[in-house]
């Protein structure tokens, strides 16, 4: 590592350019830390994301030397060659300002893929109890702990050319609603996430598992939707 980081950070919104800073390099720094001394000590205009710091909230998501990131859980010396580094805001996603994204049509996609849970008539007043080593409970338990970051939407490149594609996150989601017992909204998701921008329109290339924070899967969870939109469809429940 050199003294000191030459940065280059996008500035503006869809049309704009990148503008270089020198930054100090730190032991133990994380390119959210670079992306804050820039705004604090350089550019006090500089529009991004952040809540946590510590890898739970997502928000600070960024594309760091072309490969989409928490920002936070990134360190500097794993990523920066040379002492270069360069930032861009997510793919796939409009920018509102420099490194700030749109998120509302990945939000949105979770709602038509029937990412809420709806509760099954007849569950009574009394907690449901799921058996954790029920095939069911393990199939959502692989996919549960996505955060909406957005770093598989950024990654995934049937997103990039189909932009009505529900994305890897939304279909994550409906997954784990599928396989749980609970959930009485099963026939309208599957019927959601059947369509031609839905599970079927995924291409399998595995970008989403592969830059995961959480390491999750989402392309199994796709997987697992073309089988149950597939049944479904043989005994015709779509």
């Amino acid at each position: 590592m050199t003294a000191t980081l030459h940065v280059s950070v996008w500035r503006g919104g869809a049309v704009g350019s990148l503008a270089a800073y020198d930054v100090p390099a730190q032991d133990s720094q994380t390119v959210l830390d670079v992306v804050t001394y820039i705004q604090r000590h350089l550019e006090p205009t500089l529009s991004y994301r952040f809540a946590c710091r510590v890898g739970m909230c997502g928000s600070c998501a960024m594309t760091v030397n072309g490969v989409p990131r928490w920002t936070c859980r990134t360190h500097v010396r794993r990523v920066a060659s040379g002492g270069r580094l360069e930032l861009r805001p997510l793919e796939n996603l409009p920018v509102i300002k420099d490194l700030a994204v749109d998120m509302s049509d990945f939000f949105g996609k979770w709602s038509r893929a029937h990412g809420a849970f709806a509760p099954a008539a007849g569950l009574g007043e009394d907690f449901a109890r799921v058996a954790p080593e029920s095939p069911e409970r393990q199939a959502a338990s692989a996919g549960i702990e996505c955060i909406g970051c957005g770093v598989c939407y950024a990654a995934c490149d049937v997103v990039r050319w189909n932009p009505d594609f529900l994305g890897p996150a939304a279909l994550n989601r409906a997954w784990t609603l599928v396989n749980d017992c609970r959930d009485g909204d099963g026939a309208a998701r599957l019927r959601a996430v059947a369509g031609d921008a839905g599970c079927h329109a995924c291409h399998s290339q595995q970008s989403c598992a592969l830059y995961c924070p959480k390491q999750l899967d989402p392309t199994a969870a796709i997987a697992g939707l073309k089988r149950a939109t597939a049944k479904a469809a043989l005994w015709g429940k779509l």
